[in-house]
C-alpha cells in the first residue's frame, strides 16, 4: 500500500474571541513518516488536530492534504482517521458492537474485518462486556481499533497511549509502526518522551500555540 500527497501546513494560526490558540505554524508530513508533536497542556496540540481534520477553521493561513483545501465552507477532510481527547464510545454496548455500528456508517458490514481489528489491539471480539465497564486501557485499545479499522493514509492520534500498561504501550507502538510501512502519515501527540523518541522522524514542541523547536 502506498500513497502520494502529502499534509501541508501553511503559516496557519487559529484565534477563539481575543486568545490566539495556534500562531503562524507550518509543516509538511509525507507518506511513510511519523510527525511528532509534544507541549504542555494548553500548548495548542490538540487545536492543531482539531484544525486539520477540520473541526476548526484557521484564522490565517491554510491545509492541505493533497491538492484539496482543509477549510470552512469546504466539506469535512476525507483520508483522515483519528482519536484525539477521551474516545466516546457508547456505554450501554460491546466493543465489538460500538466500532460495528461506527464502521457501518462508510462502509458495508465485515465481521471478519472488525474481528482482525479487535484482536490486533489485544480485545476480545467475542466479549459482551459494556464498554461502560471497560478499564481506561481497554477503552484506548477501543479508540486505536477504531482509528486502524478505517485503514486511512493519515492517522492523527492524539496520546494513543493513555491508560496503557508497558506490554500494551509495545503492542501499539509496534502497530503503528506497522501502519508507517504501509506508507501512511501519522500526527503523534504524547507527553512521554519515549513513545516520541522510538517513533517520530521529525518532533515539534509547541508552546503557547508556537511551534518553538523542532528536531
Amino acid at each position: 500500500m502506498g500513497f502520494n500527497f502529502a499534509l501541508e501546513v501553511r503559516n496557519i494560526s487559529k484565534r477563539f474571541k481575543d486568545q490566539d490558540a495556534l500562531k503562524d505554524i507550518s509543516f509538511n508530513a509525507d507518506p511513510g513518516s511519523i510527525s511528532g508533536f509534544v507541549g504542555h497542556n494548553g500548548s495548542g496540540k490538540t487545536v492543531l488536530f482539531k484544525c486539520i481534520c477540520g473541526f476548526y477553521s484557521v484564522s490565517n493561513g491554510e491545509i492541505y492534504i493533497g491538492e484539496k483545501k482543509v477549510g470552512i465552507g469546504k466539506e469535512m477532510p476525507g483520508n483522515i482517521a483519528f482519536t484525539i481527547e477521551e474516545p466516546a464510545f457508547l456505554g450501554d454496548y460491546s466493543g465489538r458492537k460500538n466500532l460495528e455500528f461506527l464502521y457501518e456508517l462508510r462502509h458495508k458490514k465485515d465481521s471478519d474485518h472488525i474481528k482482525k481489528i479487535m484482536e490486533k489491539v489485544n480485545l476480545d471480539y467475542y466479549s459482551k462486556k459494556r464498554v461502560s465497564k471497560y478499564s481506561l486501557g481497554m477503552k484506548q485499545r477501543l479508540a486505536i481499533a477504531q482509528v486502524l479499522m478505517e485503514d486511512e493514509p493519515i492517522l492523527i492520534m492524539d496520546e494513543p497511549m493513555n491508560g496503557l500498561d508497558r506490554e500494551g504501550v509495545k503492542d501499539i507502538r509496534e502497530l503503528i509502526l506497522e501502519e508507517k510501512r504501509k506508507g501512511k502519515i501519522i500526527l503523534l501527540a504524547s507527553h512521554n518522551s519515549g513513545d516520541i523518541e522510538y517513533l517520530c522522524d521529525e518532533v515539534y514542541e509547541l508552546e503557547n500555540g508556537k511551534v518553538i523547536g523542532r528536531r
